[in-house]
């Protein structure tokens, strides 16, 4: 892994349906320029959050999703390893397909409650976020891009899949390994000595460590998270962190920012 990252911290609406997720991501950027001594890349412009269908959510991200992926793009282009930090999983429309082109042969982790594989005929909340990977790997149009391989894809700690969604990942050939004490020997084991990209949305951890707009039980624990790094560190090109939710009264906004740079750490020590 190049010890050079890239920051990059969305900050535009990505179909938010709250307002946390956005000073998540800029409290989160902040506390890791700090870090690595370096200023994040700020793409996009905070407005508020709005429960809207995926067929407007996706026009209005536009120009945010079109900066992400000129961001990732120059971050590659200047050597560096990149470093996401969104507010939504949806941002990730503007920066798998830039993956798939540049490291055709990664494995990309979807470290996740969600296997975020609907596509427009089977959303049943009409949420973009639900409708990302899916688009990464052609099974729809979001006028982004596509390319991704779906048998490079791995779903770690996926648990809350809707039927039709479920039978999707299957047939496309998505592995989905859902919480287990040894998830990050199991996905050394399947990434072998391939590249890797990490979407980490912080729903995917238990409830109480890391706040996220969707609470789903029986997750994963942070160590397991900085586990997976550690073991995949000098294959890591590139890492996204989403889906923080600023604002939480039962978790001290602190404790959260910090706990998500002790887990960061692992790619570096």
């Amino acid at each position: 892994m190049n010890a050079g990252f890239g920051l990059i911290v969305s900050q535009g609406r990505v179909a938010d349906r709250t307002d946390g997720a956005l000073r998540g991501a800029r409290a989160t950027a902040d506390a890791l320029g700090d870090y690595l001594g370096i200023e994040p890349r700020v793409v996009g412009t905070p407005s508020p959050s709005l429960t809207d269908d995926w067929s407007a959510a996706l026009p209005a991200a536009h120009d945010t999703l079109r900066g992400l992926r000129d961001a990732l793009g120059t971050a590659m282009d200047a050597g560096q390893t990149p470093l996401l930090v969104t507010n939504t999983c949806a941002a990730s429309l503007g920066t798998l397909p830039t993956v798939a082109a540049r490291h055709p042969d990664a494995v990309v982790l979807w470290v996740d409650a969600h296997g975020d594989f609907n596509t427009p005929e089977t959303t049943e909340s009409g949420y973009l976020g639900g409708m990302v990977l899916a688009a990464a790997c052609g099974l729809w149009d979001s006028g982004h891009g596509a390319g991704l391989d779906p048998e490079q894809v791995i779903v770690v700690g996926g648990r809350d899949i809707d039927e039709a969604e479920a039978e999707l990942l299957s047939a496309a050939g998505v592995r989905v390994l859902p919480p287990a004490p040894d998830v990050a020997q199991s996905v050394a084991e399947l990434v072998g000595g391939r590249d890797a990209w990490i979407h980490v949305d912080w729903d995917v951890l238990e409830p109480g460590y890391i706040p996220a707009a969707y609470r789903v039980p029986d997750g994963l624990l942070p160590h397991q998270i900085a586990a997976l790094f550690s073991a995949l560190r000098e294959q890591v090109r590139g890492v996204e962190l989403a889906e923080f939710e600023y604002g939480d009264p039962k978790v001290p906004e602190r404790v959260s920012v910090e706990l998500i740079l002790e887990t960061f750490q692992a790619l570096l020590h």
